[in-house]
């Protein structure tokens, strides 16, 4: 026959029955405002390059619509260039033929027209 224990002095110990979890993270509102943050964050660096890359772009066109009349100087001295040396070819070539003007049109038009075709 067994005997029935009895609660001794004090009692027994206490029947542990709580879920003993670990911490899970940040609450849902900590999460949505440090996403709002990160994207504010975020929109205003977008913001800032834009404004910087609409500077450069600025600044880029600029530059060169105060280089449009250097390149255009230029492209004339090399026509001008390429002009003398045809001119001086073609002299050389023609010197035989009495009545020839090396570089004179051949249309009569004394009106200076730049070439279409520039064969370098």
């Amino acid at each position: 026959m067994t005997l029935q224990r009895y609660a001794s002095r004090g009692g027994f110990e206490a029947i542990k029955y709580k879920r003993n979890l670990p911490f899970r993270g940040p609450g849902a509102y900590v999460i949505l405002g440090g996403v709002t943050g990160i994207c504010a964050y975020g929109f205003y660096r977008l913001g800032k390059g834009n404004l910087e890359r609409r500077e450069l772009q600025r600044e880029k066109m600029w530059s060169r619509i105060h280089l449009i009349p250097l390149l255009m100087a230029e492209g004339d001295r090399d026509a001008y260039r390429r002009q003398e040396a045809m001119n001086a070819r073609e002299r050389e070539i023609m010197k035989d033929v009495p009545g020839w003007e090396a570089g004179k049109s051949v249309y009569n038009n004394p009106k200076y027209h730049t070439p279409d075709i520039v064969i370098a």
